[in-house]
C-alpha cells in the first residue's frame, strides 16, 4: 500500500482566466478501486492528464507508482494482439495473459489475430488485461464502457471487481456499484472522497442537499426576523436619543443621564441583533454551493391521429446477401418508451435506419404512419460546429427552451458563446438530446444517446422523460436508465 498525495493543486488551461482546480488537496490509497464522478466539463479527464504529467500545474502531486492511461493508443494496429499486449507489459507470461482473458470470457485465439480485426469490446478487454499485468502500475481508466453492449459491460465490471489500484471514470451506475469501493467526486465548488459505491454516495449527497435546503429556509426566516428586530431597535434608540433635547409632558426637564443610558442600551441591543443577523447570513452563504440545478421545463410532443405509429412483422434486414437480423416483430404505440436491446452487431441500428426512412433492403411487413414526424439522435456528434444560437435557428427550434434544457444539464452561460466543435463528447451529446426534446414530432428515436454523458445528467434526462412521457424508441446499454425509463423491452 502507498499513497498518492495531491497538495494545493491549482490548474487553468493556457489563455483561460477560469481555473479548473483551485488549491485542492486530498489523498488516494493505491489499493482502492476508486470511482470518479462529476458533471461533463468539470475536469475528470483533465485531472487524469495532470497525474500523467501532461500539463504544468501549481501545487504538488506525489506518488510511488507509474500511471497508465486507458484507452491506450495502439499505433501498430496490424500487429498480432499478443505482440500488442507484450509491448505494454513486456514481463507478462503467456499463461498469465490467457488466465486474465479467461476471466473476461475472451477466447485465446484473439491473441493470434491482428489487433484491428478485433471488435471494440475485444480490444478494450485485451488492453485492460495488458495494463493490469504491468508491474507497479496504477490504472487511470477513462470511460471503458462506451460502445460495449450490456453483456460485455457486466463481464468487464466483474473483472474490475477482482482488481484494485485504479481510478475509473464511468457514467454507468450499475457498472460502478459492482466494482468500486470509494468515490472521488468533482462537485461545483470542491472535490471530496467517500468510502462506498456510487449509490451510497448519491444517497449521502441527496441527504446533504435536503439538509442544506432546510437550513437555507430556516436561515432566510431568521435573517428576515432579525432584520425587522434590528430596524425596530434602531428606530427606538433614535427616538430616545432625540428626546434628550426635549422635556417631559409635565414640563419638567428630563434626566439626560438616564435617557443616554437607555439609548446606549438600545444601541447595544441593535448591534447584537445585527451581529446575529450577519452570522446567519455567513452561515447561509456556506450552503447550496454543490446543489445541482433542477429548473422545471415545459416540453410538449405532437399527438398522432392513430394509436399505432410503427409496425414490423417478420422483418429480416440484409446488407448484400448477409442477413443482419431476421423475423423481427414489434410495434410502437403512442406513449411507448421501447428499449431496443441486443448484442453489438445484432441489427439494432439497422432497425432504426429502416424506421427513419433510409433505403434498407428487407423482407417481411413494415408499416409506418403517413406524415409521421420523427426526431433522430445518432451516435455521431462530429458534425456539430458553430454556436448554439445559430444551431437553434438552423433547426427551427425554440432557442429559449433549447438553452433552458442545456442549463438544466449543467451548461454554463459562458458555454453558449463557444463553438460546439470545442465541446466535450458528453456536451455534444447533450446538444443533440436538447434539440430532439425541442422538436415538434410524434416519435423520438435515440441511438445510444448517453455515451459520454455524466451520471447526474442521465438521471435528469430520466426525470424529463418520465415527466413528459414522449413516445420513444431507444438503444442504450445503461441498464439503470433502461429499467427506469422503458415501458417495453424488445430484444434482438
Amino acid at each position: 500500500m502507498s499513497l498518492i498525495n495531491v497538495t494545493n493543486l491549482t490548474f487553468a488551461y493556457e489563455g483561460s482566466y477560469d481555473t479548473v482546480f483551485e488549491n485542492i488537496s486530498f489523498q488516494i490509497d493505491t489499493d482502492w478501486k476508486l470511482g470518479f464522478t462529476g458533471r461533463n466539463g468539470r475536469g475528470k479527464t483533465t485531472f487524469l492528464n495532470l497525474l500523467l504529467g501532461k500539463y504544468k500545474y501549481v501545487g504538488n502531486i506525489s506518488a510511488n507508482v507509474t500511471f497508465e492511461y486507458f484507452p491506450y493508443e495502439v499505433k501498430e494496429q496490424e500487429n498480432f494482439t499478443i505482440d500488442v499486449i507484450k509491448e505494454i507489459s513486456p514481463n507478462s507470461m503467456d499463461w498469465e495473459i490467457m488466465k486474465e482473458l479467461s476471466l473476461l470470457d475472451v477466447e485465446e485465439d484473439i491473441l493470434y489475430r491482428q489487433f484491428y480485426t478485433l471488435s471494440k469490446g475485444e480490444q478494450t478487454k485485451a488492453l485492460l488485461v495488458a495494463m493490469f499485468l504491468k508491474e507497479n502500475s496504477f490504472l487511470l481508466i477513462d470511460e471503458p464502457t462506451n460502445h460495449l453492449d450490456a453483456e460485455s459491460r457486466k463481464k468487464l465490471s466483474n473483472y474490475l471487481k477482482r482488481k484494485n489500484g485504479f481510478i475509473l471514470i464511468s457514467h454507468d451506475r450499475s457498472f460502478l456499484d459492482n466494482c468500486i469501493d470509494h468515490i472521488l467526486s468533482i462537485n461545483k465548488t470542491n472535490i471530496e472522497i467517500q468510502k462506498g459505491d456510487f449509490s451510497s454516495w448519491w444517497e449521502n449527497k441527496k441527504r446533504q442537499d435536503s439538509f442544506e435546503l432546510a437550513e437555507n429556509e430556516k436561515l432566510k426566516k431568521d435573517i428576515n426576523r432579525l432584520s425587522k428586530s434590528a430596524k425596530r431597535s434602531s428606530n427606538w434608540s433614535n427616538e430616545v436619543e432625540k428626546s434628550k433635547k426635549g422635556t417631559t409632558n409635565s414640563g419638567s426637564k428630563l434626566d439626560k443621564g438616564y435617557v443616554g443610558h437607555k439609548a446606549a442600551k438600545m444601541m447595544k441591543r441593535s448591534k447584537s441583533i445585527e451581529n446575529r443577523q450577519q452570522g446567519a447570513i455567513d452561515e447561509k452563504s456556506k450552503l447550496l454551493k454543490n446543489i445541482e440545478s433542477s429548473d422545471r421545463l415545459k416540453i410538449s410532443q405532437l399527438v398522432y391521429h392513430k394509436n399505432k405509429l410503427v409496425e414490423l412483422e417478420n422483418v429480416s434486414i440484409f446488407y448484400g446477401d448477409t442477413i443482419v437480423c431476421e423475423d423481427v416483430g414489434f410495434s410502437i404505440e403512442q406513449g411507448d418508451r421501447i428499449s431496443l436491446k441486443g448484442k453489438n452487431g445484432s441489427g439494432k441500428s439497422s432497425i432504426i435506419k429502416l424506421i427513419c426512412g433510409e433505403n434498407i433492403k428487407y423482407t417481411g411487413t413494415f408499416r409506418k404512419g403517413s406524415e409521421l414526424k420523427i426526431s433522430y439522435v445518432s451516435q455521431d456528434t462530429s458534425h456539430l460546429k458553430g454556436n448554439l444560437t445559430d444551431y437553434a435557428l438552423e433547426n427551427n427550434i425554440d432557442e429559449s427552451l433549447f438553452k433552458l434544457i442545456l442549463r438544466k444539464l449543467d451548461f454554463s452561460r459562458i458555454q453558449f458563446e463557444k463553438d460546439m466543435s470545442s465541446f466535450s463528447g458528453g456536451q455534444k451529446k447533450k446538444v443533440l438530446i436538447a434539440k430532439s426534446l425541442c422538436e415538434k414530432v410524434h416519435l423520438h428515436i435515440w441511438d445510444e444517446p448517453l455515451n459520454f454523458i455524466d451520471v447526474i445528467s442521465r438521471m435528469q434526462i430520466e426525470q424529463l422523460l418520465l415527466e413528459y412521457s414522449p413516445t420513444l424508441l431507444f438503444v442504450e446499454h445503461d441498464s439503470e436508465f433502461c429499467k427506469n425509463v422503458a415501458t417495453k423491452f424488445f430484444e434482438l
